[in-house]
């Protein structure tokens, strides 16, 4: 079952208190101002990639679904809100009967963005969008940071899978959200079961240093693991000496051991020791899984050595030195009046120091080469230009207040392969370099 499917709720019963304060002083200066019902258009993008990254993934999307269809200010939140005094009854009041009705757009789960790519457009009065700000920056900033890493793993792997193993380097309910994030970026399997049990995704495990250590001898702890998990389970076999543990795995398991694990050393050269061990004592199908603080270009440099699987914990949960993706959320568009009717109003920010944006309400278009791989990024408000309208990137995730675009996990990883696999080659370099297709921008003549 792909729980991912059935829209569950967060581990919370309200998800309304996963915002800012001054998200709800606004509220209260807007309905005074009599501006909350003036229909708005905010978007969330990122002025820039993390440094040396050349793409970015979207990832989080269907958690944001959930957390929007569960923004409720319940009696028991209103009494907190009451009782520090943040907001005032008439804002309280507002409160109670809070349902986004609204529409949001958005980059599908998976796919690429760039600098200034509309990765979410969220549309309705002020009042109901303005409160939905931090809880679908939380989501999406550590979300895709996640994605992005592990696509970066993902690709130095080419095809031998990767294993998720990070819960233990972070919040435990970050740890399930990882766990989601490094699916959609190319991860096969999980060690956390709440991931496994809340998303579907695949859930792998065997012993630590720890079984091996509690038995009076390694071939005891060997032993007693093909006896519980079976000749095809994977041996830790670097607690003691690599090369002896190798050699009793085998006597324990016969040839039909399923694979190794190793995790400390010279990963480079304990790996070839090994698989020449293993293939001289006649285990040549025995997979070899390595773990030890690896990260994309640890995997990278691996790429020559007999390794099958490698299993990552604290630099994907990190997000591999970025742990969050700089993600926005701004205002672009506003109507004059209340007046569902009214135009709407290009607005934008004007500073120093890089903080501009663009106002208008903007699509997205990716425009391929004569080979059929990206070359652009083409971001614009107004008409759609003919030659890019069967290549919008924004798809309809909610429709006047409803979920229409929720779906299993693994479309999302499916396209991300695809999105990845359709750029420049040079996208999954590990070495330094600009985003890997530029953001172009068409200035439309509004912002409706």
């Amino acid at each position: 079952m792909n729980t991912a499917d059935l829209g569950l709720p967060v581990d919370v019963p309200s998800t309304a208190l996963f915002t800012d304060q001054y998200e709800l002083t606004m509220l209260q200066g807007a309905l005074k101002a009599g501006t909350a019902e003036r229909r708005s258009v905010f978007e969330v993008f990122t002025r820039r990639l993390p440094n040396g990254r050349r793409y970015g993934v979207v990832a989080g999307t269907g958690r944001v679904l959930d957390a929007v269809e569960n923004f409720r200010f319940d009696a028991g939140v209103l009494g907190f809100l009451r009782e520090r005094e943040i907001v005032d009854e008439q804002t309280l009041d507002w409160l109670a009967g809070y349902r986004f009705s609204g529409d949001v757009w958005g980059y599908p789960e998976g796919e690429v963005y760039f600098p200034g790519s509309p990765i979410m457009r969220v549309e309705g009065t002020f009042a109901e969008c303005v409160l939905l700000e931090t809880v679908i920056l939380s989501i999406l900033n550590h979300d895709s940071a996640i994605a992005a890493a592990a696509s970066r793993m993902s690709a130095a792997a080419g095809e031998r899978p990767l294993i998720e193993m990070g819960a233990r380097r972070t919040h435990e309910l970050a740890a399930v959200a990882a766990s989601r994030a490094a699916y959609v970026g190319g991860f096969s399997t999980t060690s956390d079961l709440a991931a496994g049990f809340r998303y579907g995704i695949p859930t792998v495990g065997t012993s630590a240093h720890a079984f091996t250590l509690l038995h009076d001898s390694e071939r005891d702890a060997f032993q007693a693991q093909v006896n519980t998990l079976g000749r095809g389970t994977t041996l830790l076999v670097d607690t003691y000496d690599v090369a002896e543990a190798v050699r009793t795995a085998v006597e324990v398991a016969g040839t039909e051991l399923g694979a190794v694990r190793i995790d400390s050393g010279d990963l480079l050269l304990v790996a070839h020791r090994v698989r020449q061990q293993l293939d001289e004592l006649g285990a040549t199908d025995t997979k070899i899984v390595v773990t030890s603080d690896l990260d994309e270009y640890a995997i990278a440099s691996l790429a020559a050595a007999p390794v099958d699987a490698y299993g990552v914990g604290t630099q994907l949960v990190t997000g591999s030195g970025h742990p969050t993706s700089s993600m926005v959320y701004k205002l672009v568009a506003r109507a004059e009046s209340a007046d569902p009717k009214a135009p709407l109003v290009p607005v934008a920010k004007k500073s120093s120091g890089g903080k501009t944006s663009l106002g208008g309400r903007k699509w997205a278009a990716r425009r391929l080469d004569a080979y059929g791989v990206a070359e652009a990024e083409v971001i614009g408000t107004g008409p759609v230009p003919a030659r890019l309208a069967d290549r919008q990137l924004l798809v309809e995730l909610v429709k006047g207040g409803e979920v229409v675009a929720r779906e299993p996990l693994d479309a999302a990883r499916d396209r991300h392969a695809a999105a990845r696999a359709g750029l420049p080659m040079s996208a999954t370099q590990l070495s330094r370099g600009e985003p890997v297709i530029p953001t172009e921008y068409v200035q439309g003549p509004s912002g409706s």
